[in-house]
């Protein structure tokens, strides 16, 4: 079978209409020099014929420089899988008819974008139909990107893409409609001034810095200075969890003598992660109305970083606010791609265009109440992805563009140079959340259209994120459906 080079949407669909009648095409996705395995082309079709699915592509080996083949395991495609960068690999078989029904109405536009369309094809695809990884090595691929994980981990938001990523937020959002997945324009915003006589007594501080940790003596003692040097016209405490430490760190932690530290410990048989944590401090009776985000590795950039967070709640009503930051090494020089602001984000559309991006940014900070009716997965790696989302449904975000943190890259990273298998495992995981959040959101939209007519009127001339048409009165004042979304918490 002849393997055809992806371009454009528009160049597959004259490939399929031009060769002898078959229903399947094997499409290239890369310009890197592939080797198909015997008998690859067989195994791949077999999989589709008896599963009949749209799509199948499976494992490969990576050929390094010196000649070396390297496995390449893949992630398993589902709902979720919205990301535009998603790894099928060099090559897929593509059901022809397929694709052909998910492109009929594709205009030009899908063709110019920079990727050719095929991230608006292969959405397109997945409504009602199914992809299969096939976890069996088929062909050799030469790899030319030798970078680590963390090494790559930044390279969407690199000015250079901008357009890029603009284009494929226009595709997810018209997917997002089309499954009928789409958020309400806007979120909820929380009247801080009406909840803070009634929370007054559950808080003791106004704010907590919450710090996790594990084994990091070299960098915990940067981290809380950052947070204690803070200059405040409120309260605020920091808390550390001190998760199990065995190099020097419990005893730093023991020697700062400042009584707004508070250091918990969770016993060795919670098996806690990131999340459960982060659960840990905000459960605790000494966690203030507002808890802000603070990794063990990582500083604030000034000593004004809380006020302007504090401030952020109150001028907008935020569940949930998210700072920027800049990439710096170790001694906090900056490293390329320097500031991280997610410029991405817009109020009108960030909420669903979280669903294609692997994060919202850093720091983040939360309003107490609303946190503790989520709570964070037990895991140590997208936990705060997950509440992102789950906020992102209901609640208001705001942002800071200004850099308020310093992310520190160096090898103590827990990201800093993961194994493909590795890498598989977190995608999916995000995957998995999207999926959660996927199916929540158009139940959501499900019940708003059974119960008011006017949903279906937003909707009935189209996507109103592209058409600029969003009429708040469809949906009624922000705040005018807060009893049953404080409902429908995790």
């Amino acid at each position: 079978m002849k393997i055809y080079r992806f371009t454009t949407v528009d160049a597959l669909r004259e490939e399929i209409f031009r060769s002898p009648l078959e229903q399947y095409i094997l499409v290239s996705l890369t310009d890197r020099k592939i080797e198909l395995l015997p008998h690859a082309v067989r195994r791949l079709r077999q999989i589709a014929e008896h599963t009949d699915v749209s799509m199948v592509y499976s494992w490969f080996y990576d050929v390094e420089p010196d000649g070396k083949a390297v496995a390449h395991p893949l992630s398993h495609y589902s709902p979720g899988s919205l990301r535009d960068d998603f790894d099928f690999g060099g090559i897929v078989l593509l059901n022809a008819a397929d694709v052909l029904a998910a492109s009929e109405d594709f205009g030009a536009e899908e063709s110019q974008f920079s990727d050719g369309g095929w991230y608006a094809l292969r959405l397109r695809m997945s409504q009602g139909r199914y992809f299969s990884m096939l976890p069996e090595y088929l062909y050799r691929m030469d790899k030319t990107d030798m970078r680590t994980s963390g090494q790559k981990q930044h390279d969407y938001v690199n000015p250079r893409s901008a357009s890029y990523q603009l284009q494929m937020e226009e595709v997810l959002t018209n997917h997002l409609y089309e499954i009928n997945a789409l958020v309400r324009p806007q979120g909820l915003r929380i009247s801080m001034e009406d909840t803070e006589t009634d929370d007054n007594t559950h808080f003791p501080v106004d704010m907590s810095v919450i710090i996790p940790v594990r084994n990091r003596v070299r960098t915990i003692g940067d981290a809380v200075q950052s947070a204690l040097s803070q200059l405040t016209e409120f309260t605020y405490n920091v808390i550390v969890i001190d998760n199990c430490s065995t190099d020097g760190t419990s005893e730093l932690l023991d020697s700062i003598e400042d009584s707004r530290l508070v250091v918990l410990r969770p016993a060795p048989e919670d098996m806690l992660g990131i999340g459960g944590c982060w659960n840990m401090g905000v459960l605790s009776e000494k966690c203030g109305r507002f808890c802000v985000q603070l990794d063990s590795d990582d500083v604030y950039s000034g000593r004004h970083v809380l006020s302007a967070i504090y401030r952020k709640f109150y001028e907008e009503g935020c569940a949930m606010v998210v700072g920027s930051y800049f990439l710096s090494d170790f001694e906090l020089n900056p490293i390329p791609p320097g500031l991280i602001d997610h410029s991405e984000w817009t109020e009108e559309n960030g909420r669903n265009n979280l669903l294609r991006v692997n994060g919202i940014g850093a720091p983040r900070a939360f309003y107490t109440p609303v946190l503790r009716e989520i709570l964070f997965p037990n895991v140590s790696y997208g936990e705060d992805y997950a509440v992102a989302l789950r906020i992102s449904r209901d609640y208001h975000i705001g942002r800071i563009t200004e850099g308020i943190y310093y992310c520190r890259r160096w090898e103590g990273n827990s990201d800093a140079a993961l194994s493909q298998q590795k890498i598989c495992e977190h995608n999916e995981y995000k995957d998995f959340l999207r999926t959660c959040e996927l199916v929540a959101r158009i139940q959501a939209n499900n019940e708003y259209a059974d119960e008011d007519s006017k949903f279906e009127e937003l909707f009935a001339s189209g996507n109103p994120f592209l058409n600029g048409d969003v009429d708040e009165q469809i949906f009624g004042p922000e705040d005018g459906n807060d009893e049953e979304d404080d409902e429908d918490d995790e």
